[in-house]
């Protein structure tokens, strides 16, 4: 496996667009907590409210995203509700995002 960088792992991350919005996972304040090491990514997702409809389809874009780098690179996806204050802002986003 190649070693990444966190900045490399982070581009990346950015790339992963909300099947939804106009605008990337990492805009909308859905990606934190990225940790890199040698083999291993983590990262909290964070959802307005965890029982999203397309929760499962942001994990995939994720997982495939982090794959392209390398096929063999283990990723730990953290889920949590976001806060209040994380809520309006993503909900400002979204309102102007919206491709529907």
């Amino acid at each position: 496996m190649t070693k990444f960088s966190q900045p490399e792992i982070e581009q990346a991350l950015s790339k992963v667009m909300h099947p939804e919005i106009n605008y990337s996972l990492v805009d909308l304040g859905m990606i934190k907590d990225v940790v890199c090491e040698e083999r291993k990514v983590s990262l909290t997702l964070k959802l307005p409210f965890l029982q999203v409809p397309v929760k499962g389809i942001l994990i995939e874009s994720i997982k495939k995203v982090l794959s392209d780098l390398d096929s063999s690179i283990q990723i730990e996806t953290n889920i949590e509700e976001m806060s209040q204050e994380e809520q309006d802002n993503f909900k400002k986003m979204a309102k102007e995002g919206w491709k529907f």
